[in-house]
């Protein structure tokens, strides 16, 4: 079952069952897609939405439902190339692009674009290089560059490291953690909400918050402080962190699951953070449209990790709550556009109807973002909140694990309530 779940075939009478991570296999033995390569139009007129664009990956490496999963962001992306080669000018590339990129986000809901939808700014010409930039190649915010810069980055990845490369170390891997039953486990036994600590050495508007970093050192301190599960940011570029961390802390003993927190725009990202030791994944709303994010907690599901859905508005806490399966969401409360944080945001995602719906679903909902003191706490804990992710409050303080009981008012450690 677990099989069919990614595309392989079902078992046939003499053949050996498929084991979890049997779909992932060398290039030779998988079944290429008879699509054609070539972008999908766009529908004819009357603004309809994009045909979906091909699959990245073949049937074999991921499950028959991908050909409907592939993102709308590719689609935009194949409008434009195919502009350009039906000889029109770049000027109604870049218009039709745009337009596309609308629809796709008034459609899916997603307020970030994938790639850029008139392609890079800087080209090649021989030695030269050059930049044209519009507004199809421009990110209109820093989540939004970080995302254009992870689709190159993880395309490279990609290419030296394939999915079925990836069969040994995700067979040799730690098995996963419970991260929901930590949470759980910790806010039945404190009565305040569970800790996701963060271990985070910098990010793009503070800059390097700790310069004496040591991952493994700071997720222990958090550990034995009364942390019920550790975030470990894994992106290089913007936040100076690595999987090498992620891997060192699992590596180090340390008991407490481990949440990757990373920019995840591929599904391959998801089986590159188990095969490192993650017990749960960070999945954005405002970057993945919701079949992405349908698609990835069912591959979640197969790997026994956690998925924690993070969302910034009414709109897609409205959209992450049609969707079956999720056990944790998570409110951002810094705005997208500004960077600016109000704590408030938590209060008003959780007001009414979307209050008692969490209720129903028994989702556990996760404050991030602006939590320094004790009355934060206890601000988003009246609000509904049941676990909080902080890093910034405590990576900078001189000893970060005993920074956790100024956090929280009081000793929240194993030990402190003994």
């Amino acid at each position: 079952m677990e099989a069919l779940a990614v595309g392989s075939a079902p078992p046939r009478p003499g053949l050996a069952a498929p084991t979890r991570y049997s779909h992932l296999r060398r290039p030779g033995t998988l079944a290429y897609a008879r699509r054609p390569l070539a972008a999908a139009p766009m529908e004819a007129a009357g603004g309809g939405r994009p045909s979906p664009a091909p699959a990245r990956c073949t049937r074999a490496e991921t499950e028959p439902e991908v050909d409907e999963v592939a993102t709308s962001s590719h689609a935009a992306a194949g409008t434009t190339e195919q502009a350009d080669n039906n000889g029109s000018p770049v000027s109604d590339a870049v218009s039709a692009a745009a337009e596309v990129s609308n629809v796709v986000a008034g459609v899916d809901g997603i307020r970030i674009r994938r790639r850029p939808v008139t392609g890079p700014a800087v080209h090649y010409v021989g030695p030269f290089q050059f930049r044209l930039e519009n507004e199809g190649n421009t990110p209109r915010n820093i989540l939004e560059k970080i995302i254009w810069d992870k689709d190159v980055e993880v395309s490279q990845m990609k290419e030296r490291r394939p999915l079925y490369m990836l069969k040994g170390p995700l067979e040799a891997a730690p098995p996963a953690r419970d991260f929901v039953g930590a949470l759980k486990a910790s806010y039945d036994r404190t009565g305040l909400p569970a800790l996701i600590a963060e271990v985070k050495k910098a990010s793009p508007s503070r800059g390097v918050l700790r310069e004496d970093f040591d991952p493994v050192l700071i997720a222990q301190a958090y550990e034995k402080n009364g942390a019920a599960c550790l975030s470990v940011l894994t992106d290089e570029k913007y936040f100076q962190g690595s999987f090498n961390n992620l891997e060192a802390i699992r590596n180090a003993g340390v008991q407490c699951p481990l949440l990757c927190k990373e920019f995840i725009v591929d599904a391959w990202q998801l089986y590159y953070a188990r095969s490192k030791g993650a017990d749960a994944v960070l999945l954005i709303a405002a970057v993945l449209p919701d079949r992405d994010i349908k698609y990835m907690l069912k591959i979640c599901k197969i790997l026994g990790m956690a998925a924690l859905v993070e969302v910034h508005d009414e709109r897609e806490m409205d959209r992450v709550l049609g969707i079956d399966g999720v056990q944790l969401i998570g409110i951002n409360n810094r705005n997208l556009e500004t960077f600016e944080v109000d704590i408030s945001n938590t209060k008003k995602l959780l007001e009414g109807e979307r209050g008692q719906k969490i209720a129903e679903k028994d989702v556990i909902v996760v404050g991030e973002s602006g939590l320094f003191t004790p009355d934060h706490i206890s601000f988003v804990q009246n609000a509904g909140v049941k676990a909080v992710l902080v890093g910034e409050s405590l990576i900078k303080q001189e000893d970060p694990g005993k920074a956790i009981a100024g956090l929280f008012g009081k000793d929240i450690s194993h030990a402190g309530a003994a």
